[in-house]
């Protein structure tokens, strides 16, 4: 042990060290940001510390790392980050889908699915330096891992994105990558299902790649089709990963649409032999519904969509597009229309192809949560408490350690967060304290902003940043930096 004195020595905690090993009784002393000492079954009798904290029937485990957000903008215009920090998240995963805050800026509004993230305004960093320079003067309260964006690339180097990038634009793209990576960026996201992205082919998107794996990074991936062409999709994202020697991350996995309920099977099957030749894993969120913006092509009758956000018609937040669609008598497709631009919440899954997939060995919890919706999926507020709470201490659908691990350690692993994600001498304090009996979440889709309960302490970096389900604002939250593990997570 450091001769370093603790700050902070918790004592009688059941320790989840995020390994999927089973809990083990014990203390944990912390100072000058990190772990000093623990013990298993023996008190650390010989050391004392400034505070001492008795947490007795109380859990602590590494903090939580929200593998998939659309948090690029909220760490700093709202950096006491509310909704994730009294989840227990410590560290969020920005620039997913393809859309990230740097390195594009845009002299208009910026095209769909790029205005999730915030109007013109939103845009100030053209660089992922000037991003991460921003990062250190507000110091939010949670760590943040970056992916640079292939709509963002696109968008920064192309003035058609409706076409394949030509061998020109490929090699500019390539160079915002590297510096993006040089800078602070820790891999590569795509989003094909979006117009922004949709044109880029796998040679296009192999080649970008190619300078993320050049420096280390991973390849994240929101897939062309997550309905009738799931599989040719996965496929797709495999060959890609492998040309640019990426390990993969397929993003919030699901089988949308009713005619493709139950296919989870048949994904998960194809992902675990392609997992025989090359690292991939993917991240859900704990729903059978997605969000993201109103999609003229999403619309339909056969499942609920609720709408999140308007800029025409703001009154028409929290209500379902087809009581809106009735009050206006149109079509769904009319009122669609009518509130573009806007976003919507798509009740597009089955429940068992959702536990299917967060079973799964291969999976990794992200929210995906959207911070500007007027009327946000509750999975912004509640992603993590669900899936201990509802999903491993009520339902049993796995235990307790095992989503631990799911949120801490094989996350960490995945984004090659080398001090996150265990308890471990040496490591970085990131740490939450809950009651593993209460713990729950409490956001639903009426009620979104709802905060979870049984979270009761949340350090960041050895500050407490969240007391009780309120956040304190302590601003310890840092860019990390990710270095890949060549082995499967």
């Amino acid at each position: 042990m450091t001769s370093m004195e603790p700050q902070i020595l918790f004592r009688n905690a059941i320790l989840y060290d995020g390994s999927a090993g089973p809990p083990f009784a014990g203390d944990l002393a912390i100072g000058d940001g990190r772990i000093l000492a623990m013990s298993a079954g023996e008190p650390l009798a010989e050391v004392h510390a400034e505070q001492e904290i008795d947490l007795s029937g109380k859990a602590l485990a590494p903090g939580f790392i929200d593998a998939h957000t659309h948090d690029d903008r909220a760490v700093l215009d709202h950096p006491d980050m509310a909704p994730k920090i009294s989840q227990g998240v410590t560290t969020v995963v920005t620039g997913n889908c393809g859309i990230s805050i740097a390195p594009v800026s845009f002299e208009d509004a910026p095209p769909p699915p790029m205005n999730l993230l915030g109007g013109q305004s939103a845009y100030q960093f053209e660089s992922m330096a000037s991003y991460a320079d921003a990062l250190r003067r507000k110091r939010p309260c949670v760590n943040v891992v970056a992916l640079v964006g292939h709509s963002a690339l696109r968008l920064a180097v192309m003035d058609d994105v409706s076409c394949p990038a030509t061998g020109d634009e490929i090699q500019r793209m390539r160079g915002l990558a590297a510096r993006s990576m040089d800078e602070g960026a820790s891999g590569f996201s795509t989003g094909l299902f979006y117009k922004t992205n949709e044109a880029a082919d796998e040679r296009e998107v192999a080649a970008v790649g190619e300078a993320i794996s050049e420096r280390q990074g991973i390849y994240t991936t929101h897939m062309r089709n997550e309905e009738d062409q799931v599989l040719d999709s996965i496929e797709e994202s495999y060959r890609t990963a492998r040309a640019a020697r990426l390990p993969l991350l397929i993003s919030h996995h699901k089988c949308a649409n009713v005619g493709n309920w139950g296919r989870t099977r048949e994904t998960l099957g194809l992902i675990e032999r392609l997992r025989s030749r090359h690292p991939i894993n993917f991240d859900v969120y704990p729903y059978a519904a997605g969000s993201t913006i109103l999609r003229e092509d999403l619309v339909t009758d056969k499942f609920r969509i609720v709408v999140t956000w308007s800029l025409p018609h703001p009154e028409m937040r929290g209500r379902d597009l087809s009581d809106v669609a009735s009050d206006w008598g149109l079509s769904l497709l009319e009122a669609a229309r009518k509130l573009n631009p806007a976003g919507a919440i798509y009740f597009q899954m089955h429940e068992d192809d959702v536990r299917r997939v967060m079973a799964s060995e291969h999976s990794i919890i992200g929210s995906d949560g959207l911070p500007l919706d007027a009327h946000p999926h509750p999975r912004l507020w509640g992603t993590f408490p669900r899936v201990i709470g509802r999903y491993a201490r009520d339902l049993g659908l796995f235990s307790m350690e095992t989503a631990i691990h799911k949120m801490t350690g094989k996350t960490a692993r995945i984004f090659g967060l080398r001090d996150r994600g265990f308890l471990r001498t040496g490591f970085a304090a990131d740490l939450v304290v809950f009651d593993p009996a209460t713990i729950i979440d409490r956001a639903t889709y009426e009620h979104p902003e709802r905060v979870s309960e049984g979270i009761e302490m949340v350090f960041v970096n050895g500050e407490l940043a969240c007391l009780d389900g309120s956040s304190t604002s302590a601003g310890s939250g840092r860019l990390l930096r990710g270095w890949r593990e060549p082995a499967h997570a």
